[in-house]
């Protein structure tokens, strides 16, 4: 796999691999990645296609998707320790 490019942005580093015919983008922020195979279709040989593909609008999906994800890890976090905490002292009598 080997790097073809990267896209600019300011909270965000987007990625553009190449693995034989097979195209890939990578979205990281400081805790999470998405990674979005576009698979062997000739249309995405070209990085200035990738780069017209990540416009504001998919930009914003993706952002949105990272929300997500965090919420859904403090909830899981949440859930895992609130019941341990109910657990740390033992009951007196």
């Amino acid at each position: 796999m080997r790097i073809i490019g990267e896209i600019q942005h300011p909270t965000l580093k987007i990625t553009i691999f190449k693995m034989g015919e097979r195209t890939s983008v990578k979205f990281e922020n400081e805790r999470y990645e998405q990674t979005y195979k576009l698979g062997m279709d000739e249309r995405w040989a070209r990085l200035e296609t990738i780069q017209q593909w990540v416009d504001a609008d998919f930009l914003e999906k993706v952002l949105q998707t990272f929300q997500q994800m965090h919420q859904a890890q403090m909830s899981a976090i949440s859930r895992l320790f609130t019941s341990e905490s109910e657990n740390i002292f033992e009951e007196i009598i």
